[in-house]
């Protein structure tokens, strides 16, 4: 059995997931130990004190412990991970467009783990020279584990949003920032996704750079790939407050709990229930109390997001779009409800039509219920880990 380490202290979900699978990896057999990137120096003295050469691996999340990090690198500039041989598996929660200056340098032994496999394809075209683990996505975690969940009926919040929102107008001073052909060239993107939005932002990207410019060298497509994050901000908030502001304005009461909620733009503001952002924990708490999850994917076409299990393992209904990966597990009116980003204007009729029947709504939850724990919490993404890290013949 390999010796863990994880990181805690940057960014609280990730270090929530990071601790969700540092437990399972106990119960499996696994020693784990737990780096506090909020206090790195007495972190790194203790991490050396847990460190066996030959039997030590990292598991960590967004490139945390190689993003430059003074405390990770020696007076030459070499990573810790190469200094003591130490294997990596990063798994990455956003496309790998935001990571370009990181991949351009990771360490050695690296194994980069994706949780969309359009991310995974991504990182077999751009980046053919990086070890890619197999696609992982992300997992849920039950609260109250083992215990009977709080029935629908009995639940404070008909519908329950958990996660930040940002004016997508916050995004065009990039959009504008050149002059008025590039401004068009970019919403021309935008408005393609919008009104495509099973598309992914690389395949509109090349579709319109290859329309505009002809053939598009291979190194010059990836170039620009990592210059058009802003692209996948503006659709993936665009759509995010449309599903909240058609609920608000139709009449049903949101109750949502993160930042940035009070610039949408909404006829019937008084439909949205503002409460303060939460930590992981927090956010479970309130989906125990919910009857409806909202969820709207972050533009994963080929993958899933903690909401919806978190959502099923916790009692409530889940209501989201869908992707590739999703059509196969989900089942729409039986473990979940599913909506289409190409119609949300039905999506009062649907919550409208759930919340008039709480009975389908329990039949719904408890289904979920059944599919997230059977399959989709972090003890299994664990396991998974497991078995890569064991089987792997470069330790």
């Amino acid at each position: 059995m390999k010796k863990i380490m994880f990181f805690v202290g940057d960014i609280e979900t990730q270090g929530y997931f990071s601790l969700q699978i540092a437990e399972a990896m106990k119960q499996l057999g696994h020693e784990t130990f737990i780096y506090d990137l909020g206090r790195a120096w007495n972190s790194t003295e203790r991490f050396f004190q847990f460190f066996e050469k030959g039997n030590t691996v990292l598991i960590n999340f967004n490139f945390h412990g190689m993003s430059g990090e003074e405390y990770f690198l020696d007076e030459n500039g070499t990573m810790m991970w190469d200094a003591l041989d130490i294997p990596s598996y990063n798994i990455v929660v956003d496309h790998p467009m935001y990571y370009h200056h990181f991949l351009d340098k990771v360490p050695r032994k690296y194994h980069h783990i994706s949780i969309d496999r359009n991310h995974e394809k991504y990182m077999q075209r751009f980046f053919p020279e990086i070890t890619c683990a197999p696609f992982l996505p992300l997992a849920g975690t039950e609260l109250y584990e083992n215990k009977s969940n709080v029935p629908i009926a009995y639940r404070k919040y008909d519908v329950l949003m958990v996660g930040n929102y940002c004016v997508p107008q916050t995004f065009e001073k990039y959009i504008t920032r050149i002059d008025d052909e590039y401004t068009a060239f970019y919403y021309g993107m935008i408005d393609d996704l919008l009104a495509n939005p099973w598309k992914t932002v690389e395949a509109v990207a090349e579709a319109h750079l290859r329309e505009e410019l002809g053939e598009v060298p291979e190194e010059e497509l990836k170039k620009t790939m990592a210059a058009l994050t802003f692209i996948d901000l503006y659709v993936r908030y665009t759509v995010r407050g449309r599903a909240v502001q058609v609920l608000a304005d139709a009449g049903i009461k949101v109750h949502i709990f993160g930042d940035g909620w009070d610039s949408l733009n909404c006829k019937h503001e008084e439909n949205l229930i503002l409460m303060n952002n939460l930590d992981s924990v927090g956010c479970l708490k309130k989906l125990c109390q919910a009857k409806i999850s909202l969820n709207v994917m972050p533009w994963f076409k080929d993958g899933a997001h903690d909401r919806i299990f978190n959502s099923m393992l916790n009692g409530a209904v889940c209501l989201t779009d869908s992707s590739v990966y999703l059509d196969g597990i989900l089942h729409d009116g039986t473990d979940s409800s599913i909506y289409t980003l190409g119609q949300m204007e039905r999506l009062p009729e649907i919550a409208a039509g759930l919340l008039a029947d709480p009975d389908r709504m329990q039949r719904i939850a408890d289904e979920g219920y059944t599919l997230a724990k059977s399959g989709h919490t972090w003890s299994h993404r664990a396991a998974q880990l497991h078995e890569l890290i064991e089987r792997r013949q470069d330790m």
